[in-house]
C-alpha cells in the first residue's frame, strides 16, 4: 500500500486553562464535538521537550458544520509559560490559525462580542481580495478569520473549524520542498513579496514579506474529508529580519501554536519516502497510541527545515456514537474511501451544550 496525504486533520493548539479554553472554543467556534479527552504522560513528545517526559491533557474536538479540528492541550506536570519574545509574523513555527466561517459579517459580530478587546475591530482585506480579521484567545493565541463556502451541514453556528495555517519559515524554497513536493500542498494561490495592509496592525506588520499561500490541488477524499474540507497553508518569510524560533527557550505544550497534524495512510511507506529526503520520523509511536478509551491512532512527528513541529496521524479507531458504543475501525476501510453520510451526521449526537 502506497501513502496518502488527506490534508491537515488538526490544528495543535497549547493553553494555560483548559477548561476555560475549551468554553471559549465552543462558544466561539463551535468546536463542541469531542473526540477524546485524556490526561497521560507523554513519552513521545520527551524529544521536544529537552529529554523530560511531561504529563499533558489533551481534548481533540470539531465543529460538525465543517472544518478540521482542534488538540487543545494543556500541561499538568508543570505550569506552562508564554513566548520570551513579542512574536511577529515571519517567526519560525505556526504564527496563526486559519478559521472558517461561512458569513464573515456575523462572524466579526459574534467574536467581537465574545472577545472585545483581543479581536480586531475593522475587518481587512488579504492578498487574494477576501475580506478577513484577527483574533487572539486567553493565552494570546492569533485566529485568522477567513469566509468559506465549503460546509458538511448547519447548525447556525457562525463559525465552523480550522482552515489551515500560517507558517514562518527562513528560506521559501527549502520550505517548498517540504510542503508543496511531499506533503502534498502544491497548488500555490498567491507568490508575492512586500508590505501588506492586511497586516498593518499586527506585529512587525509594517516590514516586508514573502507569502506564499498553498492548498492542495486534489484533496484527499477518504474518512472525515467530507467534514475537513479544503485546507491552507500560508508560508511567509520575514525579509527585513531573521525571523525568531516561536518557541524558543521553551518546550512543547508552552503556551503556543504547537503543531500541525496531518491526516495519513500508509505511515511506513510515508516515512520512507519522508526519510530520503532528510525529513525523517523525529518520534514514533510505532504503532497504535491509545487516546483515551474509545480512539486509536499511529502518530509520528517531523520537523519543517526550521523546527516546526508537524504531526502525521493515522487513525485506527475512532468513536462514532460512544454514548450507543458505535466505534469505526478505519484501518479495514480504503483511504479513498469517505465514511458514510449518516455516520458522520450521527456525530452532532456528541456534541457537548454548555
Amino acid at each position: 500500500m502506497s501513502y496518502v496525504i488527506q490534508g491537515i486533520q488538526h490544528m495543535g493548539i497549547a493553553v494555560s486553562d483548559m477548561d476555560a479554553s475549551l468554553r471559549l472554543y465552543r462558544k466561539l467556534f463551535g468546536l463542541d464535538v469531542p473526540f477524546f479527552d485524556a490526561v497521560a504522560a507523554a513519552p513521545l513528545m520527551d524529544s521536544h521537550c529537552k529529554g523530560e517526559t511531561i504529563v499533558k491533557r489533551a481534548s481533540m474536538v470539531l465543529n460538525h458544520q465543517g472544518g478540521c479540528a482542534v488538540e487543545v492541550i494543556s500541561p499538568t506536570s508543570f505550569k506552562p509559560k508564554g513566548p520570551v519574545f513579542e512574536l511577529r509574523q515571519g517567526d519560525l513555527g505556526i504564527g496563526s490559525t486559519m478559521v472558517k466561517t461561512p458569513d464573515i459579517r456575523k462572524m466579526h459580530e459574534h467574536a467581537l462580542k465574545i472577545l472585545p478587546k483581543t479581536c480586531d475591530q475593522e475587518m481587512v482585506m488579504d492578498p487574494l481580495g477576501r475580506l478577513t480579521f484577527y483574533l487572539r484567545d486567553f493565552d494570546g493565541n492569533l485566529f485568522q478569520i477567513l469566509e468559506s463556502d465549503n460546509w458538511f451541514t448547519s447548525n447556525g453556528h457562525p463559525s465552523g473549524g480550522v482552515l489551515g495555517g500560517s507558517i514562518g519559515v527562513s528560506d521559501m524554497e527549502n520550505a517548498l520542498k517540504l510542503y508543496k513536493h511531499k506533503l502534498g500542498y502544491d497548488q500555490v494561490l498567491y507568490d508575492t513579496k512586500g508590505v501588506f495592509d492586511d497586516w498593518a496592525h499586527l506585529p512587525g506588520g509594517d516590514q516586508n514579506y514573502h507569502r506564499v499561500l498553498l492548498t492542495q490541488s486534489n484533496p484527499g477524499t477518504g474518512g472525515f474529508s467530507s467534514i475537513m474540507g479544503r485546507t491552507y497553508i500560508e508560508l511567509i518569510v520575514a525579509l527585513d529580519r531573521k525571523g525568531r524560533f516561536i518557541f524558543e527557550d521553551r518546550i512543547w505544550a508552552d503556551t503556543g501554536i504547537a503543531h500541525l497534524g496531518f491526516d495519513v495512510r500508509g505511515m511506513k511507506e510515508l516515512g520512507e519516502e519522508l526519510k530520503k529526503e532528510g525529513f525523517g520520523f523525529r518520534c514514533d509511536t510505532d504503532d497504535a497510541l491509545s487516546m483515551g478509551d474509545h480512539t486509536s491512532v499511529h502518530c509520528t512527528y517531523i520537523d519543517d527545515p526550521d523546527e516546526c513541529w508537524l504531526e502525521l496521524i493515522e487513525v485506527h479507531k475512532i468513536p462514532i456514537l460512544e454514548k450507543l458504543g458505535v466505534f469505526m475501525d478505519v484501518q479495514k476501510r480504503a483511504p479513498s474511501k469517505p465514511l458514510p453520510k449518516w455516520m458522520l451526521f450521527a456525530l452532532k449526537f456528541n456534541r457537548i451544550k454548555d
